[in-house]
């Protein structure tokens, strides 16, 4: 329950503004005569302040003003008279969070005083971020306490020493590669190679060559031998990353690999054996890979023995805040600049964006916003116009009239639409949230696409 303290010498108006607050389970406590207020204030604790200005002994601009400097963290709303601009200034000036004009709604004072205590919580949590971030190992990795990290960072803590293949899945920017190498660094093979081989960086062409080597004369240009980086991972951990870009023609080629323990290099007939702990990620579907022949069924259950499934960063709004202060206490010292922590107004444009990037476009927001700034807290200038001016496309439906309401199959498409856009178009995973399995989904869809198609014919 949020705490007000009221001050306004009319002692009946405070009573009534108590009462109807109380109703709304505020808990509002009022004094009379600013110092009164001064002196309560030094012994409880309070929400907000709301003050009136007119008001014999000191005014409500000199009592906002002592308020600011002695509780900084305490937000106050001056009441003005009505069309008052010089006094709603002088407010601001001194430090006031918000004004309210004469004659007011009960619903307005609700609001404002609303917004003023999500302001101190998000100060108050700013506040605590920075006290963690300062004490904390600067290269913390998988840092925050929603439950889907707790879920994560326990699954990683029971498979780390384990030696079986590992599929990390998530969306671009989720930090697979992060996850990866924190196994690697927690397995017994820690000190050996940690290599990392991006499947759709390499041209297929060349892709074979990499991964297992070849032999001079195998090829135009094969001058020397090539160990690949199979064998350059020996005793380590191979990582290959965007497993889905593998080409189809060297899927099996890989899967033997995995099977038997030894690699020939192109152009050779001799094998070698090598000893790796298998680690591959991707943003893709596999299992819709696999049911539309673009990824081999076999490939993709060695891959599986252990899977890891990485939560999008929309799915973890309470890590948004703590992951932006680390950032911007790494930037900041890494560049020299004197920023300091996150203004409330950059917190609130945080925590609301969506972050279809995850936590890479956190980071390179806030490695900009450490770029640009003036001041020691970041402010909502500093931000990519992206976020600034983002407004969320949730839409809740919410109707009386009988000619808006849909059929029961309408809520339906509707609803496995944004789910499906929630996992980013990943048909497995929507199916596992939607409760069906992948071919009722599948079949679902292509209906959904045939009515639009026969909504809206092709002109003739």
């Amino acid at each position: 329950m949020s705490r007000i303290l009221l001050v306004d010498d009319d002692a009946a108006l405070c009573d009534l503004i108590a009462q109807r607050l109380a109703r709304r389970g505020l808990e509002v406590v009022h004094r009379s005569a600013p110092l009164e207020a001064l002196e309560l204030l030094t012994h409880g604790d309070f929400d907000v302040v709301v003050t009136d200005v007119n008001m014999p002994g000191m005014n409500g601009i000199a009592l906002c003003e002592r308020i600011s400097t002695n509780h900084p963290d305490l937000p106050v709303i001056v009441i003005t008279a009505f069309g008052d601009l010089s006094t709603a200034i002088a407010a601001i000036r001194v430090g006031a969070h918000d004004f309210l004009n004469k004659p007011f709604e009960i619903e307005e004072l609700l609001l404002r005083l609303d917004r003023a205590c999500r302001h101190r919580a998000l100060r108050a949590e700013v506040q605590r971020l920075r006290e963690v971030v300062a004490g904390s190992d600067a290269s913390a990795e998988l840092l925050g306490e929603s439950a889907a990290m707790r879920k994560l960072r326990d699954l990683l803590a029971r498979i780390a020493s384990a030696e079986a293949p590992v599929l990390i899945t998530g969306e671009t920017g989720t930090g697979k590669e992060l996850v990866a190498r924190h196994l690697h660094a927690r397995s017994r093979r820690r000190e050996a190679p940690f290599v990392v081989v991006d499947c759709g960086a390499i041209p297929h062409a060349l892709l074979e060559s990499e991964l297992f080597g070849h032999v001079r004369g195998a090829f135009t240009d094969a001058r020397v031998d090539r160990r690949g980086l199979f064998l350059e991972a020996d005793g380590g951990t191979l990582f290959l990353d965007e497993i889905g870009e593998l080409p189809l023609e060297l899927q099996p080629k890989l899967l033997r690999v995995l099977q038997e323990r030894v690699v020939r290099p192109v152009g050779s007939n001799a094998q070698q054996a090598f000893d790796v702990r298998m680690i591959a990620a991707t943003n893709r579907d596999l299992p819709a890979m696999v049911d539309e022949g673009r990824f081999r069924q076999d490939l993709f259950f060695r891959l599986e023995v252990l899977h890891v499934a990485l939560p999008p960063l929309r799915s973890r709004g309470q890590d948004v805040l703590p992951l932006a202060q680390h950032f911007l206490s790494h930037f900041a010292a890494r560049s020299g600049r004197p920023v300091k922590g996150l203004s409330g107004p950059v917190a609130e444009r945080l925590v609301a964006y969506a972050w279809p990037g995850n936590v890479r476009e956190l980071q390179n927001c806030i490695e900009r916003a450490v770029a640009v700034a003036d001041y020691a807290d970041l402010v909502v200038d500093d931000l990519p116009e992206r976020i600034r001016s983002y407004r969320s496309d949730d839409v809740i439906v919410s109707t009386r009239d009988p000619a808006e309401l849909v059929p029961v199959e309408e809520v339906e498409r509707r609803y496995i639409l944004k789910v499906l856009e929630a996992v980013g178009g990943r048909k497995t995973d929507a199916a596992r949230i939607l409760g069906l399995d992948r071919k009722t989904l599948y079949r679902k869809l292509e209906r959904y696409a045939a009515r639009e198609r026969d909504a809206d014919p092709e002109p003739r």
